[in-house]
């Protein structure tokens, strides 16, 4: 495991200033995995995950308590419109009103409700596929970004993923670590404070894990009663100091509580979100946000245990980007 706690300026943790586009090329020079797995390979650190592990996860359920980690698809969602993303719309194609009226008589006495969803595949809970970010022309494995176009992603789709999230997870909860409700927007979360958070919750984190990290920032916004700037906000999260421990573990997957995963303000204005250049198109990790962790934190705060099987499946979306689904954390 790698326990470096610099980039190549030897900054690390919170502040903007620290880091240069330099640094950032060096992290993911030094993270790619292109070729790792064959040069048509599209899942990337899923493929850390092997039939054993699984296995061994499933050891893990000794209470047979499930808690999910999916906020509501639903109006009342953090989403404000950012690049076109809003809350999921929910409406009903045939409902009581429907059955009262006599618009389904034409069936033998059977009468029924049916309804539709519109949502921006990112407005909740959700993966990012490998397709869903470009750097200099490129996703994961060295895919040029023309495949994908108006039909979709012809490589890196989320399909390719459907049967893969399946594993051992583990909750790292940053704020009860430190000792806060929550980690205050611009925080940032290094290798160092990774690898002390499971130190001291008693879990080893390795290959083929999938990590949950609490920045408590959902909690923030329930206890102000307004998500504000959750979407596209300032918001605490992953510092690109964090590649170090995420990588050197070769973990399969990493989700945090907040809208895009990583600490906000970035840590340079040279890069947007500097963090998925080097995990997402570089490292091919699975990258998930907008996970409610707070149930999860509870639980594990209350029995001490902080591993546990997780089953989060995105839905099979052909040649879709990133996908809503509902992590399931098995104890």
């Amino acid at each position: 495991m790698s326990t470096d706690t610099d980039v190549s300026t030897g900054a690390a943790g919170d502040g903007r200033g620290k880091v240069t586009l330099d640094d950032v090329h060096a992290l993911c020079e030094r993270y790619r995995n292109w070729g790792k797995w064959g040069p048509d390979d599209q899942i990337g650190t899923l493929n850390y995950i092997e039939p054993e592990m699984v296995v061994a996860a499933s050891a893990l359920v000794r209470q047979g308590k499930v808690i999910s980690c999916a906020l509501p698809y639903d109006g009342d969602g953090p989403q404000n419109g950012w690049g076109g993303r809003v809350n999921p719309i929910h409406l009903m194609l045939q409902d009581g009103g429907d059955a009262a009226i006599g618009a389904q008589d034409h069936m033998a006495r059977l009468r029924y409700a049916d309804d539709a969803v519109y949502m921006p595949l990112q407005s909740g809970t959700q993966w990012d596929a490998l397709s869903h970010v470009f750097y200099e022309g490129k996703m994961y494995n060295g895919f040029g970004q023309e495949h994908v176009s108006s039909t979709g992603a012809g490589k890196c789709g989320i399909e390719l993923t459907t049967e893969k999230v399946v594993g051992r997870g583990v909750l790292l909860d940053i704020p009860r670590h430190r000792g806060v409700p929550w980690l205050e927007p611009g925080q940032g979360i290094d290798s160092a404070e990774l690898a002390a958070c499971a130190e001291a919750q008693g879990v080893t984190v390795g290959r083929g894990d999938f990590v949950l990290v609490r920045t408590g920032h959902i909690a923030m916004c329930r206890a102000r009663g307004s998500w504000g700037d959750y979407a596209a906000g300032d918001a605490p999260g992953l510092s690109l100091d964090s590649a170090h421990w995420i990588c050197g573990n070769e973990i399969a997957g990493v989700a945090t509580d907040t809208w895009g995963m990583e600490v906000r303000p970035n840590e340079t204005d040279e890069i947007f979100q500097p963090v998925h250049i080097v995990l997402l198109v570089n490292a091919g990790l699975l990258i998930g946000e907008i996970f409610d962790l707070e149930k999860l934190a509870d639980d594990c705060a209350a029995d001490g245990v902080y591993e546990f099987m997780f089953a989060a499946g995105p839905l099979p979306f052909t040649k879709a980007v990133g996908s809503p689904l509902n992590p399931l954390a098995i104890k």
